[in-house]
């Protein structure tokens, strides 16, 4: 017989075969009493039963199923001592290992602790009771299976106890992990002659109505209201409480659960319409209210013919609201809004969120409190509302609403709710979120819309100064799905949250305004910004189908003057650097240029404030949505405008198929020319010649910060702007004359172009000129460049001073002796 036989049965998985082979003989001696499975079901629910026990093994819990049906009995694992057996009275603090018989008296339900190991242990205390004294009885992780067969009253026989200096004072006795706790009865040698001399145990339930304060009482009551327990801080401090709501015929009380207590809620499965019996705990009297509040005492259910109340509920309809407290609603959920985060007095952290819910007589806001907050609820659920307060409202349309508290419980699809979702049916159909092509059909500002799309575009958030003198902030974009697409504005705190291009996002509560050419969508306070995973989008199309909707994909060569909706698929050929520059308004400005080129030809772009920190770097392909395109007087072509309303993202894969690399851009683009051939409209033409002539007397040119103006040395306020110059911004320039077997024209060379012609970077030549006062250090780097053979990208510009074409160097392709 293999270990297969008992497939399973739940075995230690590193048992030997000594312990394995008592298995099978315990099996062999009731095989003809049990079956197979039988076997195996007892003797797995007694290893669950004793699971806390680690000292036990596999054989210790075949005992436990063989020997009631065998007769045998096993080996005591702890013995009693007959020999010293004591009285709660005589022992002292540091006696151990003693024995002794007591009457239990009262008995807690287990506490969930953490040790120090981070391991998970339990706890509970016993009150026993001889004719001496009474004391607290300490029992761990291990002692506490001996609880399902002790109950109060019970006399019990109790071995390996420590006694030590207890918590509050005086002594308190602490079990053993081996230590035995068993009832006794008179058939036991051990049960005491003297038992008239012990107390007796009165379990003095009373009804709730006859509760005094600060008083130590049993009740029996049946469960009225289970609320969710809720977090709490005190003092640096977090932890958990709930408070159980129990009535009898008398009255009602509230019973509070702290911390790891709460658990018994769910260990116990404790639930409306449950009786149960609440033994030995703790009242108290706050606010002219008398509560309990468990400690040392327990509760558990009970079964049995008790005068109590069924539990029944009087759920008023919506419609019917008015100014009271303690009520139960329920209806549909019609309107979610965000959690609000928000300081309390005492600094810590306080979280509302609130909702409306909807019956067939009316709608009514709920505002949620603290964890409450965090209720996984959606539109369309139905939601019930026990232990809520109603109170006047003058923002509710309905002039009233719901406020919850800790006592309050909250139930999303309770059971029986069927009924009221198919009353309610009319209402759910139009729950849903609307095709976004829909919108354009509501006539009114201010309508409450949902709707599910992908982010199309999302603009660069800006600030702006409210009438009140408050700053606000908004963020534009579009959203689309497969009926249309709709302009979105975010305000505020929705500006600020991050959003994704292509991502899905269902939004809730958006207010409809009536723009310019089309209805908008305004998203603000009320309104929820959900972003959605694939799963959730599956029916929406896919960004990239989305996007050949809404943009007209052209090339460089076919855009026209203030074209709109199209989107450019193109690679950066060159980039500048950023510059500032002052608005009318005195704020600074922000602006970069760049070119871009497909096969079809290139144009230049111009990029203006957050636009110009672009994370791409020359060479890298871009797909520009929704540029500005503008016709350029001065250089009688058209250009790409960058602003807040465009967006520059990295294409993909399928959109790069046909771009050409930049090498294959270059010798498409880049057409080669001699001097002679030049003429000034010409861009991007590659040039090769003898270089000659650098001139370096001004080779730095001091420019101010803030206008770029030129500065005369030492010039201490922009003639330009005003600007009081601390420190100028250098341009590096360095001019000469180009020559080939054509003819000959001037050239220019300006920042990182002179920086790569010499060798040096930038500042340090800016440093060492500060530091020797002229441009020596760099005579023999220049004097070097004579006669050197370069070949160039180039513009064609116009020189006003001595009214000839000129060369404005973008790119040096080469440079040799």
């Amino acid at each position: 017989m293999d270990k297969e036989f008992f497939n399973g049965m739940n075995l230690a998985e590193d048992i030997n075969e000594e312990d394995f082979q008592y298995i099978v003989e315990g099996w062999e001696k009731i095989q003809d009493l049990l079956s197979k499975d039988e076997f195996i079901s007892k003797f797995n629910k007694v290893k669950e039963e004793y699971k806390d026990a680690s000292f036990f093994s596999d054989k210790d819990f075949i005992d436990m199923v063989v020997n009631p049906f065998t007769g045998e009995k096993a080996e005591p694992i702890s013995n009693f001592d007959n020999e010293t057996p004591k009285t709660i009275s005589e022992v002292e603090p540091g006696n151990n290992g003693f024995s002794i018989v007591a009457r239990v008296m009262s008995i807690s339900n287990p506490k969930i602790f953490t040790t120090r190991k981070g391991e998970a242990g339990k706890l509970a205390n016993m009150q026993i009771a001889d004719n001496t004294g009474e004391v607290r009885l300490v029992l761990w992780t291990e002692n506490i299976k001996h609880l399902k067969h002790i109950s109060e009253g019970d006399i019990v026989e109790i071995t390996d106890i420590d006694c030590k200096d207890g918590f509050r004072g005086g002594k308190e006795f602490s079990l053993r992990p081996r230590s035995l706790l068993r009832t006794i009865d008179e058939t036991s040698e051990n049960y005491p002659k003297n038992i008239d001399a012990f107390p007796v145990y009165e379990e003095n339930i009373i009804s709730i109505e006859g509760i005094e304060p600060d008083e130590k009482v049993s009740i029996i009551g049946r469960l009225i209201r289970v609320p969710t327990p809720h977090s709490y801080e005190s003092n640096g401090k977090k932890g958990k409480v709930t408070s159980l709501e129990i009535q009898d015929n008398t009255g009602k009380i509230s019973y509070t659960l702290w911390n790891n207590d709460v658990k018994l809620v769910s260990s116990l499965d404790l639930k409306e319409g449950d009786i149960v019996k609440i033994l030995n705990e703790q009242s108290r009297e706050r606010n002219g209210e008398v509560s309990l509040s468990h400690w040392d005492g327990r509760i558990l259910k009970v079964e049995g013919d008790f005068d109590i109340p069924e539990y029944e509920e009087n759920i008023i309809k919506i419609g019917d609201a008015q100014e009271i407290k303690d009520v139960t609603l329920i209806g549909i959920v019609t309107k979610i809004q965000d959690t609000i985060q928000f300081n309390r007095q005492d600094g810590t952290k306080g979280f509302v969120k609130s909702i409306e819910i909807t019956d067939d007589t009316g709608s009514i806001r709920v505002t949620l409190w603290g964890d409450d907050t965090k209720l996984k609820v959606s539109k369309g659920d139905i939601l019930k509302i026990i232990g809520g307060n109603i109170e006047y409202d003058d923002y509710a349309s309905s002039g009233y609403r719901v406020n919850t508290n800790w006592n309050s419980e909250l139930k999303v699809n309770p059971e029986g709710s069927e009924d009221l979702a198919e009353e309610l049916k009319d209402i759910l159909d139009k729950l849903g979120p609307i095709p976004i092509g829909e919108i354009q059909d509501h006539e009114d500002d201010g309508e409450e819309v949902d709707i599910i799309g992908r982010l199309i575009t999302i603009n660069d958030s800006h600030s702006f100064q409210r009438d009140d003198g408050s700053t606000g902030v908004v963020r534009s974009g579009d959203i689309a799905d497969s009926t249309g697409m709709v302009r979105i504005s975010f305000w505020d705190e929705k500006a600020e949250a991050s959003y994704g291009i292509g991502k899905a996002y269902q939004v809730e509560n958006a207010r409809t305004r009536l723009g310019m050419y089309a209805v908008e969508l305004n998203a603000g306070k009320t309104t929820r910004v959900i972003e959605l995973n694939d799963a959730e989008s599956s029916d929406l199309p896919s960004f990239e189908e989305l996007e050949e909707t809404v943009y007209e994909t052209k090339k460089i060569d076919d855009l026209d003057e203030d074209d709109m909706n199209i989107k450019v698929v193109a690679r950066i050929l060159e980039m500048e650097d950023t510059r500032e520059f002052p608005r009318q308004d005195g704020t600074k400005g922000l602006v970069r240029n760049m070119t871009i080129g497909d096969e079809s030809g290139f144009i230049s772009v111009t990029l203006w404030d957050d636009k110009t920190n672009l994370p791409y770097d020359i060479n890298e392909a871009i797909k520009i949505q929704n540029p500005r395109v503008n016709y350029n007087d001065r250089s009688n072509r058209l250009d790409l405008s960058i602003g807040n309303s465009t967006n520059i993202l990295q294409p993909s894969y399928k959109e790069l198929t046909n771009l050409p690399d930049i090498k294959e851009l270059q010798d498409t683009l880049y057409t080669s020319k001699d001097i002679a051939s030049l003429e000034l409209e010409d861009r991007n033409v590659k040039i090769e010649g003898t270089f000659s002539n650098p001139y370096s007397e001004r080779i730095l040119i001091p420019k101010c910060p803030i206008c770029n103006h030129t500065l005369d040395v030492d010039e201490e306020e922009c003639s330009e702007c005003g600007n009081i110059i601390d420190e100028p911004k250098y341009l590096l320039m360095l001019p000469g004359k180009l020559n080939d077997d054509t003819g000959e024209i001037q050239i220019t060379f300006f920042n990182d172009l002179v920086e790569e012609l010499i060798g040096m970077a930038h500042d340090d030549i800016v440093a060492q000129y500060e530091e020797e006062g002229d441009f020596g250090f760099l005579e023999t780097k220049i004097n070097d460049l004579e006669g050197r053979t370069l070949e160039v990208i180039a513009d064609i510009t116009y020189n006003n001073y001595d009214e000839e074409i000129r060369l404005r160097p973008k790119k040096i392709l080469k440079n040799e002796l």
